[in-house]
């Protein structure tokens, strides 16, 4: 008699299907509707000033939908339009804070590894530098915007001490050194955790020959150890690139949702939420804007420490 075999691939399917329909109903969906509306005069009334979200019944909602094309992306990028200037401002307070954050995250990986070092304690350290990843960013924001906002705990303490105006948010570099600093603050334990991570992953037998072979640390840690961990530099690069342009919470609090001083804090989320009802179709396209930005960032960035073209010049000088 036979038996009748389990069909694995079926159970397989079964568990993937969740992801699945989650995806496509929370992901796929509002993507594709994002796209759609993108190409459309879409704007939504309720009764408020600048049609935000207001407590009017949804009776009293008027929509007005109609195709018009690439308009709102020609409005979006026009010259009249604040969404370049938020453009730089999103790229320049995610550069002050990653770059930060990827020297230290860098710095404390090393040392965590290096068995010579003997460091005692790591599992403290470790939670302690991973601790901020854990808070809200909304409320590491809120605490600095008491800090450090006129009439905060630092600006009273302070002011009388030094005899001037000490108020970080309000000056363009003070706020945005705040939202960077804010931002390496909140990522640079998990970035480490990734980067440790990674280099654990290398074989210990290629330090002790570079150490046999008298190549100092330095020479070790550029040769060895960051050729190697490319693959997660790369990760760690995309993904903290596109939260970047995704930046919101941080700089919205800070600056009271409106982006001050001189809207050198406004970020393209912020751009959104401002024409979230007003008008929709604006900001669908530039959702889209950001998405494209990100997938052509992204490509540029894989493909740029992508390691196979340089095997493959080994590969050719060794058959040479």
């Amino acid at each position: 008699m036979k038996r009748k075999s389990v069909s694995y691939a079926k159970w397989g399917y079964i568990f993937l299907a969740p992801f699945f329909i989650v995806y496509c109903i929370f992901a796929l969906y509002p993507l594709i509707s994002t796209f759609y509306n993108s190409f459309m005069d879409y704007v939504v009334d309720r009764s408020t000033v600048g049609g935000g979200w207001g407590t009017s019944s949804a009776s009293t909602a008027k929509e007005t939908i109609s195709f018009i094309g690439l308009d709102n992306y020609k409005d979006a990028l026009s010259s009249n339009e604040t969404l370049v200037q938020s453009f730089w401002n999103t790229v320049i307070m995610w550069i002050i804070g990653f770059i930060p954050q990827i020297a230290v995250s860098l710095l404390l990986a090393t040392w965590f590894t290096d068995l010579r070092l003997k460091i005692k304690a790591q599992g403290f350290f470790k939670t302690v530098i991973y601790l901020p990843n854990v808070i809200m960013a909304s409320a590491v924001a809120f605490l600095f915007t008491c800090l450090l906002q006129r009439n905060g705990a630092l600006f009273s303490f302070f002011e009388p001490l030094a005899g001037k105006d000490l108020s970080l948010l309000d000056k363009v570099w003070g706020a945005r050194g705040t939202v960077g600093f804010i931002n390496f603050l909140l990522w640079y334990g998990n970035t480490t955790i990734l980067l440790m991570a990674a280099i654990m992953g290398i074989d210990p037998g290629l330090y002790e020959a570079a150490q046999i072979d008298g190549a100092s640390p330095s020479q070790t840690f550029w040769k060895i150890t960051m050729p190697l961990i490319r693959p997660i530099l790369s990760f760690v690069l995309v993904t903290s690139m596109i939260g970047g342009l995704q930046m919101y919470d941080v700089p919205s609090l800070l600056t009271k949702d409106n982006g001050n001083p001189s809207g050198k804090v406004m970020t393209l989320i912020m751009e959104i939420q401002q024409r979230k009802d007003s008008d929709v179709g604006k900001a669908c396209a530039v959702c889209v804007i950001i998405f494209i930005v990100s997938a052509v960032l992204g490509v540029i960035t894989m493909i740029g420490l992508d390691d196979s073209k340089d095997k493959k010049k080994k590969k050719r000088r060794k058959a040479a």
